[in-house]
């Protein structure tokens, strides 16, 4: 079985505290559901899951004896079922060896796909089905980890949990898909993921400049004091009244405040509570986890690439945001740019720009990167936004001098730049005629070449985008 095939739903208990607590006592427990018609004919599988619905759910593979012997997930259950009685599924290396046993399958159905990969989890962790095996070693697959022993608890993506002091939801058959939940759940509950040590009352933090997030609406920036730690907890304690499966009570008890807040004519406070719930409601219709996924980062510790990144140019801190800009040509004409955004040293897709250059005839690098660095600069500018820590471009000393008088002509101080030269891996910095060289095993370097390569594939795409476009117009 492949990581992704493992799927799940909506309610029994997939979170494991350490130490253990009585969080989950009172989880509603999901409802399984055999179709009454299917039942009652004694369906073999490969007829019952033709009745089975095209939403998202959960689906349990049973041995002649009625055990579990498999769990996964779906996005549509009548057709991700299906496949498993295919002539092609039959002689799968993946899949040989549990198609025979198959004597019977039900399905729980939920809401969203976001609850099917949860209650998939919750499921797998419980029943420890046979065939989900690739999960015997929890250690090497991912969970969502909340710390408990913070003033302000973090929420992590963790391959290697932590073993006390925290709250487990997993283990997860697909990283892909929990960075994507990951993503989604942080629009609506606005939890903090960076690795700060943030203290209820350290006044050191008035002045602390918050990153992206809390600028897009996704972090309620207790790094700033912007919230106290009370509402902070409050927060991850409905986080995890939604991971444990108990949403009804979670609308509820929402409802319920927002009614109070506009009573007592707290009419911000009542009109975030709605957005809430109407961005909880709104993951009932939601499609498909990949469009909110961060790119993986297989084999960079972050944390240690922006330390690497401090010591090796001196940084007064550690770049806690970096972009990253990137050229590509089409087809020698129509020439596009891509911006990408790093966040503590992961990927954050959510900000990731794509340009059309529109004052650039033909091929110009240089020209090409004066202009997306005025255009973005002077948006980030006019909108009152913070620059990056770190802004990387892809190229040499030519195309560093073009970003540096790109910002110059905008009279505005620009943040700390460097260009990374693909060849040599070279590393060139504003007023300074020599590269920089980096041991080719540094972590620092190796996050540099990262966002490069990051960026470099995002203008790629884009380029791919508009060239098919323009063959199809045609």
């Amino acid at each position: 079985m492949t990581n992704d095939d493992v799927p799940t739903s909506d309610d029994t208990v997939l979170g494991n505290t350490v130490p253990d607590d009585k969080a989950s006592a009172d989880v509603d427990a999901p409802v399984l559901s055999s179709n009454e018609d299917a039942t009652a004919e004694k369906l073999p599988p490969h007829e019952k899951v033709r009745k089975f619905p095209t939403t998202p759910g959960v689906y349990l593979m049973k041995d002649p004896l009625d055990r579990v012997i498999y769990v996964g997930k779906a996005v549509n259950l009548r057709s991700r079922a299906g496949s498993y009685f295919t002539a092609a599924a039959a002689t799968d290396r993946r899949t040989v060896d549990l198609i025979p046993e198959i004597a019977d399958i039900d399905f729980i159905p939920t809401d969203s796909e976001v609850d099917a990969l949860l209650l998939e989890a919750r499921l797998i962790k419980d029943i420890q089905p046979r065939f989900n095996s690739e999960l015997k070693d929890d250690k090497t697959f991912p969970y969502l980890q909340i710390s408990t022993h913070e003033d302000f608890p973090r929420i992590e993506f963790t391959r290697k949990p932590e073993t006390k002091g925290v709250k487990l939801y997993g283990p997860f058959t697909s990283a892909k898909k929990l960075r994507g939940t990951i993503s989604v759940l942080q629009k609506i509950f606005r939890f903090r993921n960076c690795t700060l040590d943030i203290e209820d009352g350290d006044e050191k933090w008035r002045w602390f400049r918050p990153c992206l997030l809390a600028s897009i609406n996704q972090c309620t920036a207790p790094c700033n004091l912007r919230i106290s730690k009370e509402d902070y907890k409050r927060d991850i304690r409905r986080l995890r009244m939604f991971l444990d499966g108990k949403k009804d009570r979670l609308f509820k008890e929402l409802r319920a405040e927002m009614e109070f807040a506009s009573s007592e004519l707290k009419f911000e406070r009542a009109a975030r509570i709605r957005d809430e719930i109407k961005a909880l409601d709104a993951l009932n219709l939601s499609g498909s986890l990949d469009e909110d996924v961060q790119p993986e980062v297989f084999y960079i510790d972050p944390k240690k690439g922006v330390e690497g990144l401090r010591r090796t140019f001196k940084l007064p801190r550690a770049p806690r945001r970096i972009e990253g800009v990137d050229i590509a040509h089409l087809q020698g004409g129509e020439t596009v740019a891509s911006l990408v955004q790093f966040i503590d040293g992961l990927p954050f897709k959510h900000g990731y720009k794509r340009f059309k250059i529109r004052t650039v005839a033909g091929v110009d690098d240089f020209a090409s990167i004066h202009e997306v660095i005025s255009r973005r600069f002077r948006r980030l500018s006019q909108d009152g936004e913070p620059f990056p820590d770190l802004l990387l471009i892809d190229g040499g000393k030519g195309q560093l001098n073009a970003a540096m008088d790109a910002m110059r002509a905008l009279d505005i101080d620009p943040p700390f730049t460097i260009g990374l030269a693909k060849r040599e891996e070279e590393v060139f910095l504003p007023g300074i005629s020599e590269p920089k060289i980096l041991s080719r095993h540094s972590f620092g370097l190796r996050l540099l070449q990262y966002v490069r390569d990051e960026a470099h594939r995002f203008a790629q795409h884009y380029h791919h985008i508009l060239r098919n476009k323009s063959t199809f117009d045609e």
